[in-house]
């Protein structure tokens, strides 16, 4: 099981991963195998990451049988809160 950190690491990547591939588009989104891939992450690790996210509002979840994150996509919340942080880092 992921320590506190790593939990926090993981959905701050997902997100990110999330807002670059689909460019800010909340009508796009990326299969969870690619998020995995991309991540670098453990099934169960990645499921609870895309649980606590959906859970904020920032993106949404079609779910796979055998709790696995199918598709992912931003929320208009979560697509304000990384614009938020793009405009913070300028």
């Amino acid at each position: 099981m992921a320590t506190l950190r790593e939990r926090k690491t993981y959905r701050e990547q997902v997100l990110h991963v999330l807002y670059e591939a689909v460019e800010g588009n909340r009508l796009l989104g990326i299969t969870g195998a690619r998020l995995r891939s991309d991540l670098h992450v453990a099934d169960q690790d990645l499921a609870a990451a895309c649980t606590y996210l959906a859970g904020e509002g920032l993106i949404t979840v079609d779910w796979e049988p055998g709790n696995t994150p199918a598709m992912v996509t931003l929320t208009h919340e979560g697509i304000r809160r990384l614009e938020a942080q793009e405009e913070a880092a300028l």
